[in-house]
């Protein structure tokens, strides 16, 4: 493994941390205050595409340490996309197997993303999931197959497993100190698993005790998949209150709306996670310009189109249904 000339022996010496960390990016157009820089960090240049795989990786080490997994025996974990994409791709490359219990309202590149990391599907109702992106129904499936079937599967569990918090404890958090040179004096995160902000946030503050963490929640009956607003978060006991200063609900249209932004202003390919934090950072940054000086936005995920597909409408001055589509085969004018 060499970080310098970029050669690796394998996938998983590519994983980030404090060494080898994802970048940090200066958002320059959509912020306009010279005062207050503002950092995106891309967790899209991750092997497998998101910041969940680093919780994917600290959960997986953890189950093969305690001889959980491997052989005959693989994992089962219920997933709004980007945990299943990195599990599924860690344990096949691993040499084990995996299946992932979904809800049927994600978006169907998730679905295929799942398919061809090497997961086998269970996909539910909707009517079972009753939560945006990640239902009790889903969790509860895959709780049902781990134990009637523990001779075939374990379960990692992201929404339990202290595992999630301490990936983010030890990779995320020291990148984020040593990429802002422990400037940073606000740190914007989304509320899923709560492991990135449990974890990023118990890091930073044993470093500074005075870093502001603001959690931005999208606003009731939201389709962003995988993203909790409070009220949903009794799924997850990975929430600490103590490690937030502050709670901002988003209108979640202006997520896809800030997402696509994002990608028209900073050449940012982001998703609407992204752009939910976004609009939450820059109404924080206008209230409170006086007493920052370095903020992180944590994290910048490229979610695919799938997720702007279904707002492309409302997006875009000209409706798709207008567009007048002329295809032509290779070679021919």
């Amino acid at each position: 493994m060499n970080h310098g000339t970029r050669v690796y022996e394998n996938i998983f010496e590519m994983l980030p941390n404090e060494e080898n960390p994802t970048p940090l990016v200066r958002l320059n157009r959509l912020n306009r205050s010279a005062d207050f820089p503002l950092y995106a960090k891309l967790e899209w240049m991750t092997p497998f595409g998101s910041v969940k795989d680093r919780a994917a990786w600290e959960m997986l080490l953890d189950l093969e340490e305690r001889g959980e997994v491997g052989g005959a025996r693989g994992i089962v974990e219920p997933t709004s996309g980007n945990t299943g994409i990195s599990l599924a791709a860690m344990a096949r490359a691993r040499g084990y197997h995996m299946r992932a219990v979904v809800p049927n309202k994600i978006p169907l590149e998730k679905k295929l993303l799942l398919k061809i990391a090497g997961a086998d599907l269970d996909v539910i109702s909707d009517d079972l999931c009753p939560a945006p992106g990640l239902g009790d129904g889903s969790i509860n499936l895959a709780k049902t197959h781990a134990k009637a079937s523990s001779h075939k599967y374990a379960m990692p569990n992201q929404y339990e497993n202290e595992k999630n918090v301490e990936a983010h404890f030890r990779t995320t958090g020291p990148e984020i100190w040593r990429q802002t040179e422990g400037r940073i004096t606000h740190l914007f995160v989304s509320l899923g698993t709560c492991g990135t902000a449990s974890g990023t946030s118990k890091f930073l503050r044993s470093k500074k005790p005075d870093v502001k963490v603001i959690a931005v929640q999208p606003t009731e009956g939201h389709d962003v998949p995988g993203l909790r607003n409070i009220t949903q978060l009794g799924v997850s006991k990975l929430f600490d209150s103590s490690l937030i200063d502050d709670i901002l609900e988003v209108d979640f249209r202006l997520a896809y709306t800030r997402a696509l932004e994002l990608c028209q202003t900073e050449g940012l390919m982001a998703g609407p996670s992204s752009g939910l934090i976004l609009d939450g950072a820059l109404e924080i940054m206008f209230r409170h310009f006086e007493v920052a000086k370095i903020t992180a936005m944590c994290s910048c995920h490229h979610e695919g189109s799938g997720f702007l597909w279904r707002h492309a409408n409302s997006l875009f001055e000209t409706p798709f249904g207008g567009w007048i589509i002329v295809a032509h085969s290779v070679g021919q004018p």
